[in-house]
Parts: structure tokens; sequence; C-alpha cells
């Protein structure tokens, strides 16, 4: 492998109408939504966060309660700005003084006799401190009396609302917005609202100029009754801004709800409410106060919003990140293969069917490193191949090593193309014995009595694996590994400018060893590459073309079976592996 090689995976092809129909519909499907999600959500957009700032200028005047309400009176701004606050109910305790007074009757204020009341003792919910004495707040009531600022507050709450009309009131939201990844600034007072418009869901959605009562009926309340107790009012502004040339659009949304609890309970205080007192100074010179406990609504203003921008980067990574929904189809369709074959005497026929022309399995190394070499080994007495992947330390012959099926490899279309051409059969290979004795010439690991001695381990290989005649004394070895007409033929068929007369004895000793590594590996050539010859067939190769190599004709006649080799007009062996 070299830095000019790409590897990609092997693909199995199925021809079936029905497959690649469904194939086809998820496909359309996954670009159909794919599509869909591209445009309703901008996703080819880069985004940016909002920031924002929000001012509001609440107009009204209302006469309640003896007296004129402007916006001096009913109005409290927040210290955030983003809210602000309007008073709708109020209960007022005019000319207070400190001084000595009964407290306001309640189950912890109310007594017979002085021993309940305790002296110096101020309770959280008091309006003062007790002085231990216990006096008569009404022709009623008995209670404590405390130092406080006389007279206490009452407790009666106003109904209805004393500032019920304030839901004439209006409000004008003034909204500033900047997006910063884009230098983007805008606001929502657009020229074609002037300061008379009011804001209307239908008629005038973006006028900034709301009515209060208008605000509540949105948020699905009734401004009269919220206004007796108070109550929190959100009022969104959503920015959906579209910042490209041609579909520019940068306008606010409007919408309300009630974020406060609004389950009248006493126990869990609702509604809104706080106090404020003010101050100031009789003739007398004496500090008097008018304490107000004030209900109202306050508005909470939340803007949010993103605005986008088109941007390659964006639209790239999209169709990137959705490419891998294609592959939905294949997991479908491999499920659906699975089930074919249900109904089989097999359950799971199917599977091993589509797994038999999906997968190629061979077998992994165990310790390969740098250093070592991987070979696969055939014996005439054995049906399957031999892989050794490890580290040799003694003969080859004697190394101990993976088997495999020989289906896995070997290809019985080429092994009977050579039997063929050899004027033979194919057959299976006869077991033979060994009846001669070593002698001392033979090594040892040599079970066919004809190999030769090697130093190197790798070349220390026999072609059976236990005794018996070896595999270069069969006819079928000398009609396909040594026929000189049939190497020829070869020769010439790989190279058809080949000289007649210039073979050389190296190109027939390695087309021989080629055709017996077709012969009993396969074509497959993943093992042809790692495929050893043994001992005693390569000294019987290169015996045989010892000698020099004369003119040999292409229509030689072969001499042992007295028949023609084929003409150029038939069908050739095979490729020679060089």
């Amino acid at each position: 492998m070299s830095l000019c090689d790409y590897t990609t995976q092997k693909d199995l092809r199925i021809n079936s109408k029905l497959l690649g129909t469904l194939k086809w519909v998820i496909f359309q499907a996954v670009l159909l939504y794919m599509c869909y999600i591209l445009i309703t959500e901008k996703r080819y957009q880069k985004k940016d966060t909002i920031i924002s700032s929000v001012h509001t200028k609440v107009k009204g005047v209302l006469d309640a309660d003896s007296r004129i309400w402007d916006t001096a009176e009913y109005t409290i701004p927040s210290a955030g700005g983003a809210s602000f606050f309007v008073v709708t109910n109020v209960i007022k305790t005019e000319n207070q003084t400190e001084e000595l007074c009964p407290e306001f009757p309640s189950p912890k204020t109310i007594c017979s006799q002085d021993d309940k009341c305790i002296k110096g003792y101020a309770d959280p919910q008091s309006r003062g401190i007790q002085t231990g004495r216990c006096i008569r707040y009404n022709s009623s009531f008995k209670t404590c009396e405390v130092r406080a600022w006389c007279p206490v507050e009452a407790k009666s709450t106003p109904d209805p609302a004393v500032l019920g009309g304030a839901e004439n009131f209006t409000v004008l939201i003034k909204n500033n917005i900047h997006f910063a990844a884009f230098n983007y600034t805008t606001k929502n007072i657009l020229p074609e609202y002037n300061v008379t418009c009011i804001y209307s869901k239908v008629t005038a959605p973006q006028c900034p100029i709301f009515r209060l009562g208008d605000i509540l009926k949105e948020a699905g309340e009734t401004f009269s009754q919220v206004a007796v107790l108070g109550g929190i009012i959100g009022i969104e502004i959503n920015w959906d801004c579209n910042l490209d040339k041609l579909f520019h659009r940068c306008r606010p949304h409007y919408s309300f709800r009630r974020l406060d609890d609004k389950v009248v309970d006493e126990r869990l205080y609702p509604g809104l409410n706080f106090r404020f007192a003010r101050y100031y100074r009789n003739q007398s010179h004496n500090d008097l106060r008018t304490l107000i406990k004030a209900y109202g609504i306050r508005f909470d203003i939340q803007v949010y919003g993103t605005g986008g921008k088109f941007n390659w980067f964006e639209l790239v990574m999209f169709i990137g990140s959705y490419l891998s929904y294609f592959g939905l189809a294949t997991v479908v369709i491999d499920f659906i293969i699975s089930q074919y074959y249900q109904g089989c005497c097999k359950p799971t026929s199917g599977i091993r069917y589509y797994d038999e022309h999906k997968y190629e399995e061979i077998q992994g190394p165990s310790i390969l490193t740098s250093c070592q070499k991987l070979m696969f080994l055939s014996f005439v007495d054995q049906d399957d191949i031999v892989m050794v992947d490890t580290k040799l330390r003694r003969s080859l012959q004697m190394t101990v090593g993976e088997r495999i099926k020989r289906g896995k490899f070997a290809d019985n279309f080429f092994r009977s193309q050579h039997a063929i051409s050899a004027g033979g059969v194919l057959e299976p290979l006869p077991e033979y014995s060994g009846s001669a004795k070593k002698s001392s010439a033979i090594p040892s690991w040599c079970q066919c009595l004809k190999c030769v001695p090697k130093n190197k381990f790798e070349e220390q290989l026999c072609c059976r694996r236990g005794n018996g005649e070896c595999i270069t004394n069969l006819e079928m070895f000398k009609k396909l590994v040594l026929h000189r007409p049939t190497l020829v033929y070869l020769l010439q068929y790989n190279n058809p400018l080949l000289n007649m007369g210039s073979i050389a004895k190296q190109q027939l000793v390695e087309c021989a060893q080629n055709q017996y590594v077709l012969w009993r590996f396969g074509s497959n050539k993943d093992t042809i590459d790692f495929a050893r010859i043994p001992n005693c067939c390569k000294s019987e190769i290169e015996k045989i073309f010892n000698n020099d190599i004369s003119e040999t004709s292409f229509h030689d006649v072969d001499p042992q079976e007295k028949k023609p080799l084929p003409s150029s007009s038939s069908k050739p062996l095979l490729k020679g592996h060089h």
C-alpha cells in the first residue's frame, strides 16, 4: 500500500425490484425530510443570539378614591428596566403617628386579659411592639396594646379595585436589538406607526403601544379580577430575523401570558402587593405619615430571538450530517433480507444465504509482525489449506498453523480447466503409502523421500504431512506442471509476440511453479501471493527444465498423450501469474 492507494468497501449488488424500489422510497423520504428541515429551520444560515434593551412609558389619568391618579401616582419603575409596575388597588392609612394603640384583631392578638400580652414581644406579622396590656379595640374585641404607627393598618382589601379603570392605560415599549455577529441593529418602532396606533393582533400587530386591558385579554385574564390582588404578566417579544438580502425580514412578534400563581389562597399570599409611606410634618412639628399598601400588576418584558444569514460552511455541515440518514435504507433492507426464508426448514436460512454472499471470511493473523512472513501450505494428503503466521523456530513442515477450508480459496473451475487442457479428467487425489526406507541423505522432515536438504526453515517443506508417495509421481502433476508444450502455450498466451526460440529456462520454471500454485491453491490472489511450493516439487521442476531449451513449436505434439495441443482458436488455460 502506498500514499496514492485508495481503499473502498466491497459492495454486494442484489437484483430485486422490491428491494430496489424500497431503497429509492427510503432515499426520497430522507431527501424530502432533509429539504423540509433545511428550508423551515433555515439550517443553511449562520445563527446569532440577540442583544436587547427595553424602555417603557405608561400613560393615563384616572379619577378614583376622591383624587386624581396620574403616571407619577400609579407607576413604579423597576430597577432592572425590563419591567414596570402599575398600581391597581390601594389600602391607605392616613395621619399615622408614633404612639400607643390597640393591635388589629387576629387570632394571635385578640386577648381577654393582660397575661396573654408579652411586654416587648414583636411578632413578624404584628404592626408594632407589645406593651403587655390588653385594651379594647372596639365594642366586640380586645387586643394587645402595641407601640407603633397608629392607627394601625386595616386588612380589608377593596373589591372592586380602586383603580379598576387602569385597564384603559397604555404603555409604549421601546425595544432596540443588535446582532453582533452580523453588525446589525434595529428597533421595534416602525415608520408606518405613529403615536395614535394601538396594538391589535389582527389590524396592528407591529404597533409598540399597548392597552393594559388588551394585554391581559391576550393572556387569557380579566383585568378587573387581576386588579383586586395584583399579578405578574409576561410580555414576550420574539425576533426571528432573516438577514439574507433576497429574503430580508426582521420584525418582532408579541405574545402575552400570566406568570404568577393565580390560585386565591391566603396561605399562599396570592397576587402582588407591597407597602410604602409618605412622610410629612403638621403645624405642631409632629412627624406624620400616610401608609399605602399597593396592589398592582407587574409587566415583565422578555425579549428573545435569533438572527440568521446564509453561510456556505453551515450548509455543507448540514448536508454532511444528514447524509448518514441514507444508511437507513441499508438497515431496513438487511432486516427484510434476513426474513426472506423464515418459512424454510431452518429459520436462519435467509440470514445464512445473505451472509455467505455478503461477507468473505479469512483467517486473521495471531502474532504477525513486520519480521514474519504469512505462508499458505497445501499437503496432498489433507483437504484443508494451512496458514502459518508465526515466527519459524523449526522446519516449516513441522510448524503448526491454522487450518482453513479449501472452499474459501480453491477455484474448481480453474482446476477442471487444468485437467481438461492436459488431456485428463479431474479426479480426487488418492492416498499413497510409502514402502521405501529413509536414507541418511533424506532430511528428517521429508515424508515423500524426494526432498533435498535445505538450511532455511521456510524451505524445509514436503508435499505430504504423513508418509506416502510424492505428488511429483502423479500423472496429474506431470500433465499440469511439467508438460512443456502446455507451458509454452501459456507463455505465448501472456505474450503473443514472444519469440519461441528465445524461451529461457527461468521462464519455464516460473510458469511451472505458477501452474502448481493454481492447481493446489486455486485462483484467489490473496492465497497465490503467499503460497509455498514444497521442496520436492521445486526440485523436480528445476531438474526437468535444467537442460537448455531449444526452439519449440506452438503445435508440438504431446509425446505421452499422442494428441496435438489446442490450436490458437481454443480457449486458453489461464494467465500465468508472475
